[in-house]
């Protein structure tokens, strides 16, 4: 103790040392928040964007039960239901092994708040009784006025002062642990209900699994005694196929040979006004060289030279004008020009980020080959992808490009197809078409509608080609 102050410095100070161990559990405390806070947000977000899905495509599977027969459109939209399904279960795992980390984090600070609420209780207690003990020893008035001067007298105020405040500010950070210790215990108490509340919909989703998968198998079941019809099916769409694939390799080999026509015509013109200059040129080289010669003569026989002769040789040649290129139509000027290089550079950077051609719906069938959903030992092939949605929905455009062709074919109802430099994009299965042969297009333009076959599926072929190669469509579109 110091000799002339009665009262310790250890009370005086206290409350900077709780001060300074409160903040370091306050620091503590929200990194492992913020940390928590952002695996909390992500995961959110991913449940939200699952369950949207999962309304969509209930939606679909709506319309293509509401047929009353089994079909392959209502099997795809069950497989896709099923998985959205089992990821929602997945995440909801997640959730409540989130909500445990949170509930574990909860009660260790909760813990810590309570040890250190009992060390600054007990504190505060020594502080009290030591204070009364030296209250009566040494009288707080008496203690500042027995001062031997002014100076010592402002010294032992301010000593007096400090230690009231440190009292009080002991006070107060009791009050901030107490309600800190408060709402961390509801904080707990909201985390435990949250918890059952997702136990109870794990329980709900995981039954609707099981139902979903029995509505599987019941169509599965039909379709199994239908392989006549599913065969017939099967033989028509690759029909379509064929049709279609022929129909792109007719445009792509046709705007080739226009390209390889073009370009010829140009070395031809360019060539051509290469010899006429060159002709020109030694026309008036020639002119140049017998006015030369006769100005020669003339001087040597002493004549003055003809006018016409030297304005020959001192005009000197102009340059023939190169003629313009001659227009072409908008449509067949579109293969690999400088503009559409740029185009079909801008769209190779886009892969990834192409916006999908409908605003709703999921891939229900996928590029490349593989086995038949019900047929045994029958494999199927894709050259794009199909994607399964609403009744109507509006189909866009994915990039800027020139319609190169819209026409119709059997199976496919309406097909559109749209060319963006050496790329081509193909839009098939529409009922309406909204767009021209070739009419320049823009990014989401609307250039029909989807169909809706006898079995209910709305269903948008959509394929991606550069040049002769089919590349895979789903590699290319933003991911959902």
């Amino acid at each position: 103790m110091h000799p002339k102050f009665p009262f310790s410095h250890r009370y005086v100070h206290w409350s900077i040392i709780s001060l300074i161990v409160t903040g370091l559990l306050v620091i503590v405390e929200t990194a492992q928040a913020q940390q928590t806070q952002q695996s909390r947000q992500n995961l959110e977000k991913e449940k939200k964007q699952n369950l949207e899905k999962m309304n969509q495509i209930r939606t679909i599977l709506r319309q293509t039960a509401s047929e009353k027969k089994a079909g392959l459109g209502q099997l795809k939209a069950l497989d896709q239901q099923i998985q959205a399904q089992s990821q929602q279960i997945g995440l909801l795992n997640k959730d409540l092994q989130l909500t445990e980390v949170e509930i574990s984090e909860l009660r260790q600070t909760s813990n810590t708040l309570t040890r250190d609420l009992n060390k600054l209780k007990a504190e505060y207690g020594s502080m009290i009784y030591a204070a009364d003990k030296r209250r009566q020893q040494v009288n707080p008035l008496g203690f500042l006025f027995a001062a031997d001067n002014f100076n010592q007298l402002v010294a032992r105020y301010r000593y007096l002062r400090q230690y009231s405040d440190a009292r009080q500010s002991q006070v107060r950070q009791m009050n901030n642990v107490m309600t800190m210790l408060q709402d961390k215990q509801q904080a707990t108490q909201r985390k435990r209900q949250d918890q059952k509340s997702t136990i109870s919909t794990k329980v709900k989703e995981s039954k609707n699994l099981a139902a979903l998968k029995n509505a599987k198998n019941e169509v599965v079941k039909e379709l199994s005694q239908k392989e006549t019809e599913l065969s017939a099916e099967l033989a028509e769409r690759r029909r379509a196929i064929s049709q279609l694939e022929a129909m792109i390799t007719r445009i792509v080999a046709r705007e080739r040979a226009e390209r390889e026509a073009r370009e010829r015509a140009e070395r031809e013109a360019r060539a051509e006004r290469e010899r006429i200059v060159r002709r020109e040129a030694e026309r008036k080289a020639a002119e140049r060289k017998k006015a030369e010669e006769a100005i020669a003569a003339a001087e040597k026989a002493g004549e003055k030279p003809a006018p016409a002769d030297v304005a020959t040789v001192e005009r000197p040649a102009e340059p023939e004008p190169t003629p313009p290129p001659p227009k072409l139509d908008e449509r067949r000027n579109n293969s690999l020009n400088s503009a559409e290089d740029a185009l079909a550079s801008s769209f190779t950077a886009s892969r990834a980020h192409l916006p999908w051609p409908v605003s709703r719906g999921f891939i229900s069938d996928h590029f490349g080959r593989r086995p038949h959903a019900v047929l045994k030992g029958i494999f199927v092939e894709n050259q794009g992808i199909d994607i399964q949605t609403n009744a109507g929905e509006a189909v866009r455009t994915v990039y800027d490009g020139i319609v190169q062709d819209v026409t119709s074919m059997p199976g496919m109802n309406n097909v559109v197809a749209i060319q963006h430099g050496s790329y081509f994009t193909v839009y098939a299965k529409l009922r309406t078409v909204s767009v021209r042969a070739g009419q320049r297009v823009k990014a989401r333009d609307v250039i029909g509608t989807v169909a809706t076959d006898k079995n209910g599926v709305s269903e948008l072929q959509f394929q991606i080609w550069k040049e002769f190669t089919k590349l895979n469509p789903e590699s290319w579109l933003t991911p959902r």
